[in-house]
């Protein structure tokens, strides 16, 4: 049977949230008078935020870290986040997978209220059956991983018909971990580099490629 459920990541998959993170970012080390031990920019952009911050301020502490992340949330859910944009070609995209009959879902590490503000904004809200982030659930889910393989028990997904979407190497793992096709977004933040790819893996240079690679699968 072929793929006719199309998973996607949501940050350098289909937006380009780059800006909005990094601003929202770097407000958080100002509003909480600390400088971080490395430079705020796109390939940080990706990762869940605890994470992110682990990173940039060299601590695990989790206070602080706490501290940082609601800094950060603030800046970000009260108007940042409207600075999201779509890759050019992605409305394009998605509405030919739906016209084709594919059912469309977002498994992302961004938080699940960012992410449902960020649809309405773009005018995406009805374009996905489900939209799955880590703290959707309590307790949150640990990783990516484990997000697409939740998604795939609760619509009862089989692994044969479903692919997943994303622009980053820990994207490509969560798919296999899950016995899913994957398949790299070279346009987003940190997509794989060709020789580091899982010979199984794909990679589409841009969204109209990207179209052709999954309508083709579901012919």
């Amino acid at each position: 049977m072929p793929p006719t459920h199309i998973v996607f990541d949501l940050d350098g998959t289909l937006i380009d949230s780059a800006a909005a993170i990094l601003a929202s970012y770097r407000a958080a080390f100002a509003a909480c008078g600390l400088a971080p031990v490395r430079r705020i920019e796109a390939n940080i952009v990706g990762p869940p935020i605890n994470e992110t911050l682990r990173l940039l301020v060299g601590s695990g502490d989790p206070a602080l870290i706490g501290w940082l992340a609601a800094a950060f949330r603030q800046s970000y859910d009260e108007g940042g986040l409207l600075e999201t944009a779509a890759y050019p070609g992605i409305d394009e995209l998605l509405a030919a997978l739906r016209e084709e009959g594919c059912v469309l879902h977002i498994a992302t590490n961004k938080r699940i209220h960012p992410t449902r503000l960020i649809l309405d904004h773009l005018g995406w809200r009805d374009c996905f059956d489900a939209v799955y982030a880590l703290d959707l659930f309590t307790p949150g889910l640990p990783d990516k991983a484990a997000m697409i393989g939740r998604l795939l028990a609760d619509r009862r997904i089989g692994a044969a018909q479903a692919v997943y979407v994303g622009d980053r190497m820990e994207d490509g793992v969560a798919a296999e971990a899950n016995g899913l096709p994957f398949i790299a977004a070279a346009w987003g933040y940190g997509g794989p580099r060709a020789e580091a790819m899982v010979a199984r893996w794909r990679m589409a240079a841009t969204p109209r490629e990207l179209g052709r690679m999954l309508l083709d699968r579901n012919k």
